[in-house]
């Protein structure tokens, strides 16, 4: 399996645990040992002022709440992160409107091709 992940430390904003679980899981296969969750905004942003992470995932809507506040968090950190979506319509705003966006239900494979890019720029 690819080990693109190893060592890595990511963030992984989610509030429905079954996705969430499934995201684990096909990070655990990409090498990934440091997984961090948070399930709303407030969450989100007070991981990111304690701690730093390589690359993070944003479900795009957090029981109704969008996660663009923590988009701008780690932009501020320079942080690369991708957007993940059950929605047609991410509707991101104009300031992160060029990030990566992955449809619900997502491939494991592309999930590892996406980060793999975040990771290489």
């Amino acid at each position: 399996m690819n080990k693109s992940m190893a060592g890595r430390s990511i963030l992984v904003v989610e509030d429905e645990m079954m996705v969430l679980m499934t995201i684990e899981g096909m990070l655990e296969d990409l090498g990934c040992e440091d997984v961090t969750v948070a399930a709303t905004v407030e969450q989100a942003l007070a991981l990111i002022a304690a701690q730093s992470f390589d690359v993070a995932m944003l479900d795009v809507n957090l029981n109704g709440t969008k996660s663009y506040p923590v988009a701008d968090a780690l932009a501020a950190h320079a942080v690369p992160f991708l957007f993940s979506t059950g929605y047609s319509d991410v509707g991101a705003t104009n300031a992160h409107k060029h990030r990566p966006v992955l449809s619900k239900p997502f491939q494991h494979e592309k999930l590892g091709a996406t980060l793999t890019a975040l990771l290489a720029h």
